[in-house]
């Protein structure tokens, strides 16, 4: 007779059980952003792929490490195998000791706890309330963990917080004290080289008019502007690397990037007849691609773009500003203001056009459950209340080079694109 799984109150891998299971559904979580996840590659099997063009399709837009335990730190680095040229030595020239060498760069991030306690109440409060204060604790604590990850993953991605708010935020602005540390890792303004604001049916570059971006309000992430970004990447170089999605068999032939939009820039292309046909293209890649659900999430094809929606808008409202860098070959932030005229009538939104590897995601190790992510319950007041904490050990940050380009050294985002460009909002600031 096989055992009955039971893990009985007082066991001393209860703790363990309990974290593995959260960690399984966070990872689990079918949100737009975990969807774009896979493992970071180890050691040097990723470059060789690449080399000799191979792929195991688990070319992402992010990339996470789980394997920061204790004692090792609370740190990642990653490198990067800078691009050369190589003309061969013909004929019978000497080529002993004309080799070209391998020049590797590197980057960081750093890992942190992040906690929710959520508070559940005093003895009358549970026998006051309707409902089972307990049961609802666990998914409401959840619930901010999920949203704060994905939150901080898109913040990164893009470059900026943004300045739309509501309740459904887990990261405050970025004026507010906390935000620094929240963030783990400095949130950078996105390279020169992958920054673009939408010109009519065109782009340009970040260009500032007397302090403000050079916009208007009629500067719409259209189709025309879609096209405009499938010929940048086709001509620009070292764009970002195409995204292979497990079980895409249409990979290597018709390669993918996924352009995130913000609601108010998606909504807008949903309302274009054409949409229909992209999202009829999207589920038929999704038929070649074993069902894959990144393919079924009001998704749309169009240009080699996979287009979906982003879970909250990255959004500048008149006035506000947005961070940008001036130089190629300079990290150093400026900013430019978005008109006045704008109002209340209409912000800027900034989409994200995701290649592979645009950000890495790392887990750490909690000594409370040897995992990232641990619970706890705690009595207090000789019993008469509870609390209850979810918390995490984790740390994302943007994937950034300086690269060795044909024109010089150009600091350069990996394997995302920011296109800023103006929506129409239904009122002033939220």
């Amino acid at each position: 007779m096989s055992a009955k799984t039971n893990t009985p109150a007082g066991d001393a891998n209860a703790m363990l059980v309990q974290a593995a299971g959260l960690f399984a559904l966070c990872q689990g979580r079918k949100s737009v952003i975990n969807r774009l996840t896979a493992p970071m590659p180890d050691g040097t099997k990723d470059a060789e792929q690449k080399i000799k063009a191979e792929s195991e399709n688990t070319y992402m837009p992010i990339v996470q490490a789980k394997d920061l335990t204790r004692g090792k730190g609370d740190e990642v680095k990653f490198h990067f195998l800078q691009p050369d040229n190589a003309f061969p030595i013909m004929g019978s020239e000497y080529a002993e000791g004309k080799g070209t060498g391998f020049k590797i760069g590197s980057d960081t991030l750093r890992v942190n706890q992040a906690r929710f306690p959520i508070d559940m109440g005093a003895q009358m409060d549970q026998i006051r309330s309707p409902y089972d204060l307990r049961r609802l604790g666990r998914p409401k604590a959840k619930f901010y963990m999920d949203h704060y990850i994905d939150q901080s993953q898109l913040i990164q991605m893009a470059g900026a917080r943004g300045f739309h708010y509501n309740k459904e935020w887990m990261v405050p602005l970025a004026a507010d004290d906390r935000f620094a540390e929240i963030m783990v890792n400095r949130v950078k303004a996105p390279t020169k080289n992958r920054h673009y604001v939408a010109d009519g049916g065109a782009l340009t570059g970040v260009i500032p008019n007397a302090g403000d971006l050079t916009i208007t309000t009629t500067d719409l992430l259209d189709v025309d502007v879609v096209d405009s970004i499938a010929t940048l990447v086709d001509q620009m170089e070292l764009p970002p690397p195409p995204v292979k999605f497990m079980g895409d068999e249409a990979a290597e032939d018709s390669p993918l990037r996924v352009l995130l939009c913000s609601p108010a820039q998606y909504n807008a292309f949903a309302k274009q007849e054409k949409f229909r046909s992209w999202q009829a293209a999207a589920l038929n890649r999704a038929a070649n691609a074993k069902n894959h659900p990144i393919f079924r999430v009001d998704a749309g094809i169009w240009s080699n773009m996979l287009i979906i929606k982003m879970p909250k808008p990255i959004r500048f409202y008149a006035g506000d500003a947005i961070q940008y860098c001036a130089a190629y070959d300079s990290e150093a932030e400026s900013q430019v203001l978005v008109p006045a005229s704008f109002g209340t009538t209409h912000a800027v939104d900034r989409a994200l056009l995701l290649g592979g590897q645009a950000l890495a995601q790392a887990w750490g190790s909690a000594g409370q459950s040897g995992m990232p992510f641990f619970w706890s319950e705690k009595d207090m007041d000789h019993g008469d209340k509870l609390e209850l904490l979810i918390g995490a050990i984790l740390g994302a940050s943007k994937i950034r080079w300086g690269v060795e380009a044909t024109n010089g050294l150009q600091y350069t985002d990996h394997g995302v694109i920011a296109i800023d460009s103006a929506v129409p909002i239904i009122g002033a600031r939220m």
